[in-house]
């Protein structure tokens, strides 16, 4: 290696700024694996409440707490996140906004639709929003 090579000896890849466009690609597969981690935990309470109705009342119990109120927001969100940035992926797929402008805006769509969706559903879920849960 020469005395006058500028490469960097150290990269740090979280001082990179990235594009939005790979922010939501990041985003898409980080939300995809967090879902499918979280089956198992979703089956095991499916299957706790059609078991019996001590059960059942146990998953409502548990379901009504904050932590679990919080980690149903989460949920959503990365259930909005991953659909919409899926909707994305395919209409690239069919060479549809793949102009780095329309490709920029699109990746933000992505962002503020979850954003948006994340605070429906979370107003959904503590009752803020008139004639929804209690």
């Amino acid at each position: 290696m020469s005395a006058t090579d500028s490469r960097p000896v150290f990269l740090n890849l979280l001082r990179i700024r990235q594009p939005v466009m790979a922010v939501v690609s990041i985003f898409h597969r980080i939300s995809g694996v967090l879902m499918v981690l979280s089956l198992p935990g979703l089956v095991y309470l499916l299957n706790l409440s059609l078991s019996h109705q001590a059960g059942f009342s146990q998953v409502a119990n548990l379901l009504s707490s904050l932590g679990l109120k919080l980690l149903a927001v989460l949920f959503g969100w990365l259930l909005a996140h991953h659909i919409l940035a899926g909707i994305r992926f395919m209409l690239l797929d069919f060479d549809w906004g793949i102009e780095r402008a329309v490709a920029r805006k699109t990746a933000w769509l992505v962002h503020v639709g979850a954003l948006i969706l994340t605070i429906l559903l979370a107003g959904w879920i503590f009752g803020v929003l008139p004639g929804m849960l209690p």
